[in-house]
């Protein structure tokens, strides 16, 4: 369950206080403006709020006052278009057409500007049905902009003096979802769990991690000038230092299985793996409360449990049982597990006050962590071509809305264009996976909306009843709309049907009409999804390369650090920043894939162990940096760094054959080149300089070889499917 969605933390996410910022700001405009004028009046400003309030999102001051900004001109300019060409039929179909293509445009610029899509859409669906005169229309329009303008003003003031509030919930919400990602490697303990079943599960929420991590550098790294501020970053930077650690926890599971499957000391390590999990919950839960966080859970028992499994596993071996790898093995869990718990100590540590330095970014240039969003006309340009996916989206909506309002022309009834078309632009999305979702949930949310509407017309017709449901649905319907759509489908239905029984309460086929509308729509939108269609296995091969080229920059990152060639670790945190969310973008393409019909699917099983092997090296990378600091003591750092320099020279000439398209090496001879040169140079150094952490580092460089080697051959069988 998402975090959010449990009532213990409902209250505190910034889902809920969005709901509660949407709710007052286009409420107390509407009032506000009814105290002036008439209801039309009130109504109209009431829209302006709304399609300004469609971009407020938790974003840095300056970005969201561009971007609501944005907002206000182009929905402006919108309804004064739209409204100009009403009376004129022809003239009113060709702008709606033309209007649908050039908003969907506006998707080249990411995922942030799909709410200013759906703004424009919005109000283009809302001013198609006015009939105005030129002199109707400008005041129209004006008032409208006045409705934008007073959200605009005050959302940014109400940002302002929350900005830390939301930089503190953001925060939580990744520090959540770190803790369910551990949730679900506690289950690699757990032998009733499929262990390729769970790496699946664990690949498709590092996507989901990857992005909330992200919401949080974004806020959080551009600005922080105070104590407060200072403690936020403090607690992100252990957040990200304790997901590397959570990688370096990566062992071989089936063996591990094999070993202990009969032995208590698994439910043990899965105790274990929860209780951090809850004890991470507990900071993020403390963030959210603006509360320092301090340490509730014990580990105790468990870390004894594990000491007196070693010791009899240890009392086997000297009886002559042959169990050294097992001991390795869970040795080795044992020590980074601890290394865990320490730092989520550290994590509770940051939590209480501000020190006085975070060293990975004092004096340094943050701009390669945050997201970087440049708005230029010459990115729409670039895509006006028929095998651009964003192009043959804007004419996908662009033909449905044309055929939707024709359907609507020639529907028997009393049909209301307008809401057959607003249907369609929420229904039809870039991806087929994202339209089909989003169909599902307006259909159910609508028929669920519609009941529970008539219900309250019919049984609950009181002004203070009615009043109380529309200020409930238009608080639900922001704070569910990223959370759970449907829900958010539900609530508008509710809204809107209410505000309408309220102008106009002798129409008893309200309800019905909306119903139908919204079917018809989902059937255009439905339709249209199959037209100039851009399925997902169809950017593959662009996504599989940039991970291959980003892997191979963060391995060259990854080996400097261990060999301790820079004077931190910042160039590395970087790469794999870069490596996390080019493998997020892979996985999120295949989630995506797997939702379209079977005969778009392609390499199903080798991206998704494309995708493993590409996560098993940076597991690998976190458990080298984690075995050099462990082992400090005594430690020959000029064999060290030369098998280091060894290993990188190999695994990067793995990954350069496997970004070349042409080669044809073999599996077999790359990894017998690679092994055994590791093992000889390896064995001499071991040989020649006694240090403890010898065959651990030798254990690891040797998967780490295994694992590049691994990515040739299912990068190759990628090509193969999709040729």
């Amino acid at each position: 369950m998402h975090y959010a969605l449990n009532l213990r933390t409902f209250f505190y996410s910034h889902y809920f206080y969005l709901g509660l910022r949407f709710a007052a700001g286009l409420v107390g405009v509407t009032l506000i403006t009814l105290h002036f004028a008439d209801m039309a009046t009130a109504m109209t400003v009431c829209i302006g709020a709304l399609c300004t309030a469609l971009m407020d999102m938790p974003s840095p001051l300056r970005h969201k006052f561009n971007e609501m900004s944005a907002s206000v001109l182009l929905c402006s300019a919108v309804t004064l278009l739209i409204s100009l060409c009403a009376p004129y039929h022809w003239l009113l179909m060709i702008m709606l057409v033309l209007v649908s293509f050039a908003a969907c445009m506006m998707v080249v610029y990411g995922k942030k500007s799909m709410p200013l899509q759906l703004a424009t859409l919005f109000i283009m669906t809302m001013s198609m049905e006015h009939d105005m005169s030129v002199r109707q229309s400008f005041i129209h329009t004006g008032v409208f902009t006045l409705g934008a303008v007073a959200y605009l003003a005050y959302a940014m003031g109400i940002s302002w003096i929350l900005r830390h509030r939301i930089k503190q919930q953001v925060l939580a919400e990744a520090l959540f979802e770190l803790a369910a990602y551990i949730d679900i490697k506690a289950d690699f303990y757990d032998t009733r769990f499929n262990l390729t079943e769970q790496f699946n599960k664990l690949i498709r929420h590092q996507s989901l991690l990857a992005d909330r991590q992200q919401a949080s550098r974004d806020l959080i790294l551009r600005a922080h000038n105070n104590a407060r501020d200072a403690i936020v970053v403090q607690v992100h930077v252990c957040m990200l230092d304790l997901y590397e650690l959570i990688l370096s926890t990566h062992t071989d599971y089936a063996l591990l299985r094999a070993h202990l499957a009969d032995s208590p000391v698994m439910q043990t390590l899965h105790d274990l793996a929860y209780k951090a999990a809850r004890d991470i919950e507990s900071v993020a839960y403390d963030v959210t409360r603006k509360k320092s966080s301090y340490p509730e859970i014990s580990y105790e028992p468990e870390l004894a449990a594990i000491e007196a499994e070693l010791a009899a596993i240890q009392q086997r071996i000297d009886a002559g049982k042959p169990q050294h790898e097992a001991l390795a093995v869970l040795r080795a869990q044992r020590n980074k597990i601890r290394a865990i718990i320490k730092m989520i100590g550290e994590l509770h540590q940051a939590s209480q006050k501000a020190y006085d330095t975070t060293p990975f970014w004092v004096d340094a240039d943050m701009g390669p962590f945050l997201s970087q969003q440049k708005y230029e006309f010459r990115m729409i340009l670039s895509h006006l071509r028929l095998d651009s996916p964003i192009f043959r989206f804007s004419l996908r909506v662009a033909m449905a809305i044309s055929v939707g309002l024709a359907v609507a022309a020639w529907l028997p009834y009393a049909t209301h264009s307008y809401w057959i078309v607003l249907t369609i632009v929420i229904i039809l999305k870039p991806s087929f996976s994202m339209t089909k979702q989003r169909r599902r949930d307006r259909i159910v949310g609508t028929v669920i909306g519609c009941v529970i509407t008539a219900l309250i017309i019919k049984f609950l017709n009181y002004p203070a009843f009615i009043l109380g449901a529309l200020v409930l649905s238009t608080v639900a319907m922001p704070t569910f709309v990223y959370l759970r759509y449907r829900y958010a489908a539900v609530a508008v239905s509710v809204m809107i049907l209410l505000q309408m029984y309220l102008i106009a309460p002798g129409n008893e086929n309200l309800i019905m009409e909306r119903l139908v509308d919204t079917v018809v729509g989902a059937v255009v939108a439905t339709a249209f999804s199959f037209v100039l269609a851009s399925w997902e296995y169809q950017t593959l091969p662009r996504l599989v390369r940039e991970v291959l080229e980003v892997n191979r920059r963060y391995m060259q990152a990854s080996f400097d650090l261990l060999q301790g060639k820079g004077k931190d670790d910042f160039a590395y945190r970087i790469e794999r920043k870069r490596l996390m969310d080019s493998l997020a973008a892979l996985s999120s393409a295949l989630v995506r894939m797997l939702d379209e019909p079977s005969s778009k699917q392609r390499a199903v099983e080798d991206i998704n162990l494309f995708i493993v092997q590409n996560y098993l090296l940076m597991a690998h990378v976190a458990a080298l940096r984690a075995i050099l600091r462990r082992h400090t003591k005594e430690l020959p750092a000029e064999a060290v760094n030369a098998m280091l320099a060894e290993s990188h020279a190999q695994v990067v000439d793995v990954l350069e054959h496997a970004l070349d398209p042409r080669s044809q090496a073999s599996e077999e001879a790359l990894m017998s080149a690679s092994t055994l040169s590791a093992q000889s140079a390896a064995a001499a150094r071991a040989s020649q300089v006694p240090w403890s952490g010898w065959p651990l580092v030798q254990r690891r460089i040797r998967l780490l070889q295994a694992d590049a080697v691994k990515i040739i051959v299912h990068r190759a069988a990628i090509l193969r499917d999709l040729a």
